[in-house]
């Protein structure tokens, strides 16, 4: 028997399980993948229907925004749990198992209940598939079959509320059936303009569809012109709109062994000493926001215990966002994939490590602005070994190589076909720029996808 997480032995029933979670997660990535589906909430609202709604069996706090997304669900997710709540959370996409997409209490849940929980919804998947097909469209996508199973894990469960991250955008995003009593918004740029608009307005008008009738909008500092559309948009649906830099803030910030002390001002309190184990000053700002959608959906917006909040961001995790994988030398992954993402890293890396001599290993999904994010990351690395993630979509090597070598010059990028060969070659230049010998300042930073971050994590052991 193969072992398993945490040393057991797997047993039959587990591998059962696991292979035939593997058969379905092969049926399900055969689908329209999440970078191609049809804008309309119709479809998947079709499945709930003749489901019976399960999306409406809990409470909600739903998240959209660019970047920061995930570390801020997961947030939310453990600061609800610390009340004594039965949590769901949905994500995405995943590092390892498509299981981690969809957690109960804090954890992915088990393969069994995976394939348990497909196997009851597959039957209302079929007739929606058949509709769709005798009316001359394509059937559910990856994204909206996962949304099903997701929204009918919970309602099994049953949670009392989940944390909900969109697929993409919010307007007619599968993830947009349920009615949240909360939207959160993190900061807002251009990204995936194929599908939400060439302009942060257009970007944020999508996105504000979240924004239910009567809802609380927590969002981040944004753009002139995205703050207007979100303000305007709250105002349409008469929700109460907090917003970062009015009714929110971060009033002070330090570093601290593993992570950072914070100080956070929401419409409800102050609170003081506030330990996060998240490096960057972003995680601070998504902190932030986590908190005052907490305070929105249990107290209505008054203050929370500061015990209980403490306990809960004490014990925040955010794995593939600024996490050290390996030392000697220090490998940090990183799953930022666009300009803004990489800016955040950056700052972070800066405030958080020592670095005197960082490579970096970089792959970038074909649909993203490589070269603006390699220009923001050029500063901090002292050479760049460009490659590609186990995604169909990341960039060829040798066409990344071309834009690396206009951002960083010839002379400081190197290519490897494989990211096993890239690992292995980024930290032999750190290590050769390393004049003590002993690893001290010496670093690699593996980032450029979530799938790169992801893949980074299985070769190194974390995955």
């Amino acid at each position: 028997m193969s072992p398993r997480k945490g040393g057991a032995a797997e047993t039959p029933a587990d591998a059962a399980a696991r292979a035939d979670l593997d058969r379905i997660w092969a049926h399900i990535v055969a689908r329209a993948p999440e970078h191609d589906f049809d804008p309309t909430l119709a479809r998947v609202a079709r499945v709930f229907e003749i489901l019976g709604d399960p999306q409406h069996a809990f409470r909600s706090i739903h998240l959209t925004g660019t970047n920061g997304k995930t570390s801020t669900a997961r947030m939310a997710e453990r600061l609800v749990r610390e009340h004594g709540l039965r949590t769901g959370l949905f994500t995405s996409p995943h590092l390892s198992s498509v299981t981690e997409r969809i957690q109960i209490d804090g954890e992915p849940i088990s393969a069994q209940r995976f394939v348990d929980t497909w196997n009851d919804v597959f039957p209302y998947i079929q007739i929606v598939d058949g509709e769709l097909e005798g009316s001359g469209q394509s059937q559910l996508s990856f994204f909206e079959v996962l949304t099903v199973v997701a929204f009918a894990a919970f309602a099994d469960a049953p949670v009392d509320v989940a944390v909900v991250e969109v697929g993409m955008g919010g307007e007619w995003d599968s993830t947009n059936v349920i009615n949240a009593e909360v939207a959160v918004v993190t900061p807002i740029a251009l990204d995936h303009q194929r599908w939400l608009g060439n302009t942060v307005g257009e970007i944020a008008s999508v996105k504000a569809g979240i924004i239910k009738d009567g809802a609380t909008v927590v969002t981040a500092e944004q753009s002139e012109e995205a703050a207007e559309v979100l303000a305007d948009a709250a105002a349409a649906r008469h929700a109460r709109l907090l917003r970062e830099g009015d009714e929110l803030a971060v009033l002070e910030r330090t570093v601290a062994v593993g992570g950072q002390m914070l100080t956070l001002r929401t419409a409800g309190a102050v609170y003081q000493d506030v330990y996060l184990p998240l490096f960057g000053e972003h995680q601070a700002h998504n902190a932030l926001l986590a908190l005052a959608a907490g305070e929105a959906l249990l107290t209505g917006g008054r203050a929370l215990d500061g015990a209980v909040v403490e306990a809960a961001f004490g014990d925040a995790t955010s794995p593939g966002r600024l996490e050290v994988v390996r030392s000697s030398p220090t490998v940090v992954v990183d799953a930022a994939h666009n300009p803004a993402g990489a800016e955040a890293l950056v700052a972070a890396l800066d405030e958080a490590f020592a670095f005197t001599r960082l490579v970096g290993v970089v792959g970038i999904l074909g649909d993203k602005d490589a070269e603006g994010l390699l220009a923001v990351l050029e500063p901090v690395l002292a050479e760049v070994v460009v490659t590609q993630s186990s995604s169909p979509r990341s960039t060829a090597p040798e066409d990344l190589a071309e834009i690396a070598s206009d951002v960083f010059g010839e002379d400081r990028v190197h290519v490897a076909d494989q990211l096993s060969e890239a690992l292995q070659i980024a930290v032999d230049l750190a290590e050769a720029g390393d004049e003590t010998g002993v690893g001290t300042g010496t670093g690699v930073l593996v980032t450029g996808s979530v799938i790169m971050a992801a893949d980074a994590r299985t070769l190194l052991g974390r995955g």
